[in-house]
């Protein structure tokens, strides 16, 4: 528990290390929640942040437990090993592109396809674009579930947020129109 109870800390520290020039975090405030403390010691005031910040960690904490990395504490914790360790294995299976990763590789993939076709593509443009991408043997990030069969929730949410947050964010439009082409695509592909 000491050890969760730190992480936020601990994270903010190594963000602020790598993007903030290594300044101070801020100190935790009672009169704050737990999100608002945590986007407080990464370096940000923008009420609108610890917004997305609270969405997206709620969204992500409140899991059925039968993910990869929940599984393996339970696993690794059955055999009576050391907490640490069971954390330490918890967080070992984050590390797959299945799993932890698979958001990263969501944003690589939104990167590269804004990269490629610019700001101005059109419907067809787009559409060409994950057909050539498809054709070359890769996969679309985040589509495809191994238990969701249907849009995942938490997708619904973060839409939900950009949707009254940032609706002509150039990357949320590219998300809005993947999220309109790509699963009949993957139809007529036949990898649904």
């Amino acid at each position: 528990m000491r050890l969760l109870a730190k992480l936020p800390t601990i994270a903010a520290l190594i963000y602020r290390n790598l993007y903030r020039d290594g300044t101070l975090a801020s100190v935790v405030s009672s009169s704050n929640d737990w999100s608002a403390n945590f986007t407080s010691m990464l370096g940000y005031k923008d009420p609108n942040f610890t917004e997305l910040m609270r969405l997206y960690l709620t969204i992500h904490s409140d899991h059925e437990g039968g993910n990869v990395s929940a599984h393996t504490s339970h696993l690794v914790g059955s055999a009576l090993s050391d907490p640490y360790l069971s954390f330490s294995a918890a967080m070992a299976g984050l590390a797959g592109p299945l799993h932890g990763l698979a958001n990263q590789e969501v944003l690589v993939f939104l990167t590269k396809c804004k990269k490629e076709l610019g700001d101005n593509y059109t419907d067809q443009q787009l559409s060409d674009w994950v057909w050539n991408h498809l054709k070359s043997g890769q996969v679309v990030p985040g589509y495809g579930h191994a238990v969701l069969r249907k849009t995942d929730p938490r997708y619904t949410c973060q839409r939900e947020f950009a949707l009254k947050h940032l609706p002509k964010d150039p990357m949320f439009h590219l998300v809005s129109k993947l999220f309109e082409f790509t699963p009949g695509i993957l139809l007529k592909q036949g990898k649904v």
